[in-house]
């Protein structure tokens, strides 16, 4: 029934002497989907009994969750932000969900997705984070990494609501592994970041125009803090400027593809290279679903 495939593991050994450290990257590019999404997302539809799924999403878990209600015969409705990627909309519609729309300034996503779970009250509510089996459908990439014998210091991953990283730090204690895992959050989108400050869940003013737009989230998950504010090691506050810097140089020294979500990982390593120099370090490159415009003008000139 088209289960997620096993992560790409790259070694690029120009990256990884121009960074300082024994990088190993794990792409999700190549995944159903075309990001790591679509592992939470076959947990949710193979696992729950509606008929219908609802959710709301930036574009990629809208895909992911898309094609997994289409592989079970299930009905999805997706809210998206009016100003998502065209290629992200477009992907979810083509994957046969029906998209709904909104403006995030006027209405939040999780206002209509709320909305929307009282006009279908049978319909299952998927969080594309905040949820038991999103996180556990994405514990499974740790739980290849370490099945592969990769002896790792340390597993960067983006946050925005914390389903990726949640499921990373279950992964690892259920291994018993000392490996640390840590957050790359957009300075711009630094809910996270400000919450492991504050030391309670911590909101953010308002959608941020990062241009990680997998990370324009106003806080985490319940479900995700309760298990970050204990396993997580560290959240790394990533610029604009060091995101495009990853997204050049993993097409340039890897020849991957990413879109800027999934270039935080290599960002997080630019911003504090003290920190993980001559490690063993897993950058996780968790999709490449960018708008090929801007992606165009983000490797311009390499």
């Amino acid at each position: 029934m088209t289960p997620p495939r096993p992560t790409t593991i790259v070694n690029a050994p120009r990256l990884s002497k121009k960074l300082g450290v024994d990088l190993v990257l794990a792409s999700e590019t190549l995944q159903y989907t075309g990001s790591f999404k679509f592992r939470a997302a076959y947990n949710v539809a193979s696992n729950v009994k509606q008929a219908h799924v609802i959710t709301a999403s930036s574009g990629n878990f809208g895909a992911a969750i898309a094609y997994a209600c289409s592989l079970f015969k299930k009905r999805c409705t997706v809210v998206m932000p009016s100003a998502a990627p065209k290629i992200k909309v477009d992907a979810v519609r083509e994957y046969g969900a029906e998209v709904d729309l909104v403006d995030v300034k006027k209405k939040g996503r999780l206002e209509r997705l709320g909305e929307l779970a009282k006009q279908f009250p049978d319909a299952y509510v998927a969080s594309p984070y905040d949820d038991a089996l999103v996180i556990e459908g994405n514990s499974g990439l740790a739980t290849e990494l370490f099945a592969l014998g990769l002896d790792l210091d340390v597993i960067i991953a983006p946050i925005g609501g914390g389903g990726l990283t949640a499921g990373l730090v279950k992964a690892v204690e259920r291994s018993g592994r000392k490996t640390e895992v840590f957050a790359a959050e957009p300075i711009l989108a630094n809910d996270a970041a400000e919450s492991f400050r504050a030391g309670r869940l911590v909101s953010g003013p308002d959608e941020s125009a990062t241009i990680a737009d997998g990370a324009r989230l106003l806080r985490m998950g319940d479900q995700n803090w309760e298990i970050l504010s204990r396993g997580l090691a560290g959240v790394i506050e990533v610029t604009e400027e060091q995101i495009i810097e990853g997204v050049r140089l993993l097409f340039g020294l890897a020849n991957l593809k990413a879109e800027p979500t999934g270039a935080l990982s290599i960002g997080a390593v630019l911003a504090e290279p003290a920190r993980f120099r001559r490690k063993r370090v897993c950058c996780v490159v968790s999709g490449g679903n960018a708008d090929p415009a801007l992606y165009a003008k983000l490797i311009e000139g390499i």
